[in-house]
């Protein structure tokens, strides 16, 4: 501040001079008529040199003082206005010199200040500009924006996948143009209508191929109670759909194989309570059955806790080192009844050598429930063929029969819990309908797979894929 005033002094005390001699000249050139007469001319040669000689230092004086403040303050102001400038058209990087005297003043100072506020305004905007683009197309459910005027200015990713629009096809559309589903351009319509938020769950066809989503769409408000267009969130529901789809089914079959053996039981209870039981040939018929349906019923209840066990996290297996000769030969003996009431035969291809790290006891229950199903959808006198190879790392089990075969449509589905093939010949053999649904999860337990191969009326082929070792 002292510097500033000591420049402001300096500067006025030299125009003041300048004023004085100026003035001073002029004076003197004008009152030196009257007393000319009596000057000598050589005095008064001397007179107007002295006064031109005023008035040039006076003007040369004048000229130094202008251009000394031009340098302290106009050129100093017209590069700050340039700054200005600069910064007003969005380049927050310029500054003001500050190095110079002329420069170090408390304008240049605020315009830095400004600029440099400007910028970290300007960072932090993109920063929180990239981080909500980040979210929103890392989300996962379709994201779709309309604008005050109904067109779309806003799409993530998936929407895009979903719908199977390329990139920034929608901006700019309207939500009739689009070509979305019609429950879901309801919904949209709904919510520019009434302002409200709006929820509905909205299946799409896909080619024959079916999904679900849960539609969510909601008005969006601007910090003054501003209307400021809809938001449209879209969320694939399908798995959660099916796993509701899958639960009732389970529900609905769990009750209907409830439900047959103890309405065979009660109806056969009540006739013996009747008053069969006086007859001793048909009390024991009645009791015979009795107790196969009993026996069904346990061993339907095994098969429930046995799976509910396996879906637990805390299900674990004891692994150790398994001959798979002795362990087929383990399972065969299991089944050797069955096969010899259909008479069937099995083929056994099987190295001696081949061991591998796993559950014996699992994997004989894996084996039975096999073969079990094989023998149950085989005609009599036909022929199982069971072949245990070694790939590089892995076991290739393979169960081959030459039963009644499944249709391709239902090789999807055959490891579902209580899915049937033919619902009345595994009723009869005594089957729960849980077989196929243990040997997947007891497989995938063992970290193998699980295929199945089948031709109608040829026969049926599983195969299954084991490490050699847990862990590989």
């Amino acid at each position: 501040m002292m510097k500033d005033l000591y420049s402001r002094l300096t500067i006025a005390c030299a125009i003041l001079l300048s004023v004085l001699l100026t003035g001073l000249g002029i004076v003197l050139g004008q009152f030196f008529p009257l007393f000319a007469r009596d000057i000598t001319l050589d005095l008064q040669r001397q007179y107007w040199v002295y006064l031109i000689v005023t008035l040039i230092i006076a003007f040369i004086l004048s000229l130094f003082i202008a251009m000394r403040m031009m340098m302290q303050y106009a050129r100093p102001v017209d590069e700050v206005t340039k700054v200005a400038v600069q910064i007003a058209q969005g380049d927050y990087h310029a500054r003001t010199k500050t190095d110079e005297p002329e420069y170090d003043n408390e304008l240049a100072i605020s315009i830095n200040k400004i600029a440099s506020n400007l910028q970290e305004m300007s960072t932090l905007r993109m920063m929180e500009k990239e981080r909500l683009k980040t979210l929103i197309e890392s989300m996962g459910s379709g994201l779709l924006m309309f604008g005050r005027e109904g067109s779309v200015n806003l799409v993530n990713g998936v929407f895009e996948k979903t719908f199977g629009f390329s990139k920034e096809e929608p901006i700019g559309k309207t939500f009739k143009t689009i070509g979305l589903p019609i429950e879901i351009e309801d919904l949209i319509e709904d919510v520019f209508m009434t302002e409200q938020v709006r929820e509905k769950q909205v299946r799409i066809d896909s080619g024959g191929f079916y999904s679900y989503m849960g539609v969510y769409g909601a008005p969006v408000i601007g910090h003054h109670g501003n209307w400021l267009g809809i938001v449209v969130v879209m969320h694939d529901i399908t798995k959660l759909v099916r796993l509701e789809e899958v639960r009732k089914d389970f529900v609905a079959n769990v009750s209907h194989e409830l439900r047959t053996p103890i309405t065979s039981i009660k109806g056969f209870t009540e006739t013996l309570l009747d008053g069969a039981m006086n007859e001793p040939v048909i009390m024991k018929e009645f009791l015979e059955i009795i107790q196969k349906e009993s026996n069904r019923l346990h061993l339907l209840i095994d098969d429930l806790l046995e799976l509910s066990a396996m879906e637990r996290e805390n299900f674990s297996l004891q692994f150790g080192h398994v001959e798979l000769l002795e362990l087929m030969n383990d399972a065969l003996k299991i089944v050797s009844g069955s096969l010899e009431r259909k008479k069937m035969a099995i083929n056994l291809d099987i190295a001696d050598e081949i061991a591998i790290e796993g559950d014996a006891s699992r994997l004989i229950q894996v084996m039975v429930n096999l073969l079990s199903n094989a023998i149950n959808y085989s005609k009599e006198q036909t022929k199982i063929t069971v072949s245990v190879k070694k790939i590089a790392q892995n076991v290739i089990i393979e169960v081959q029969d030459e039963g009644i075969g499944i249709e391709q449509v239902e090789l999807a589905r055959l490891f579902e819990r209580f899915y049937r093939v033919d619902r009345a010949r595994s009723r009869d053999s005594g089957g729960t309908g849980l077989g196929l649904a243990i040997v997947k999860h007891l497989v995938e337990a063992h970290s193998g797979t699980v295929e199945v191969e089948s031709t109608i009326g040829v026969g049926t082929l599983i195969r299954i894929c084991l490490p050699l070792r847990q862990g590989n």
